[in-house]
């Protein structure tokens, strides 16, 4: 594949090693998971699933779990989990949440999206996917960072985005995924009634061993939008200035002295098919 044929959405994922920042959101991931009725063989599509945060505890909990992403190595790093865990109910390929064709209709009673699909373009094919594939009384479970919301990852994207060249035409910001109104917009637009679909906020909490600066550096060094963002200030002569904002805002939201744990807020959303 040659470098004008790349996929970007697909580029930016592979770039650097999701699975340091994964290891941060793991606690947060089973409390999420316990939250969503999970039963033995409920049959589950994981979407965005990286390494399986959210699809590793789903399928211990006993339900027959797809997870879907679009890199290569969080897939082989997914199925690689799966493996040393024991779970058979398990597994990982490589997809694009705007286009599920290899996937049949109706066939999924749980379709689970925890800041994955939300990075997907085309936000509108992304919802149809996601109603084509559940069955009918199923349930739709998306977690959305929310746009110029004060906690960490909204910070993390208007700080990097502040360091970037302009995004192209045409570009949809993926944290519009966290906005109420344009949530029921894609999901009418796919066919559910918009008293099927309700939207609250919740937390998700990063805990890490080692100091905020240093979870900074983990940012920097294997996150995709933060790697690109690094580039393009350092182009320009700014990556220490990046450097101390990033830092600024970590210290400033770190909840405990031993090592890190910094809560973020999202939008959950509930969709009923």
């Amino acid at each position: 594949m040659t470098e004008t044929t790349t996929n970007p959405n697909k580029a930016l994922w592979e770039k650097g090693d999701f699975t340091r920042i994964a290891a941060t959101m793991r606690e947060s991931g089973e409390q999420l998971v316990g939250k969503l009725g999970i039963t033995d063989g409920l049959k589950v599509l994981d979407l965005g699933s990286g390494d399986g945060t959210t699809a590793v505890p789903e399928a211990k909990l006993g339900a027959d779990v797809l997870g879907v992403d679009i890199s290569s190595p969080l897939v082989a790093a997914g199925n690689a989990r799966a493996e040393e865990e024991g779970l058979s109910n398990l597994k990982f390929q490589e997809g694009d949440a705007t286009d599920l064709s290899d996937l049949d209709d109706e066939s999924f009673d749980l379709v689970v999206s925890i800041f994955g699909a939300m990075f997907a373009p085309k936000p509108f094919d992304v919802a149809k996917e996601m109603v084509r594939v559940t069955k009918p009384g199923g349930r739709i479970v998306m977690g959305n960072w929310i746009p110029n919301d004060p906690t960490l990852v909204a910070q993390i994207l208007k700080i990097s985005a502040s360091y970037s060249p302009p995004p192209p035409d045409g570009f949809i910001s993926p944290v519009k995924w966290g906005v109420e109104e344009d949530v029921i917009e894609r999901f009418t637009a796919a066919g559910v009634p918009k008293e099927q679909i309700s939207c609250e906020r919740d937390t998700y909490t990063f805990n890490y061993a080692g100091s905020p600066a240093a979870l900074v550096a983990d940012f920097r060094d294997y996150y995709g939008p933060t790697m690109n963002a690094f580039e393009a200030a350092k182009a320009n002569g700014k990556d220490a200035d990046l450097q101390d904002d990033l830092e600024a805002l970590f210290n400033e939201q770190n909840t405990t002295e031993e090592g890190t744990s910094i809560p973020a807020t999202f939008l959950r959303v509930t969709v009923r098919r």
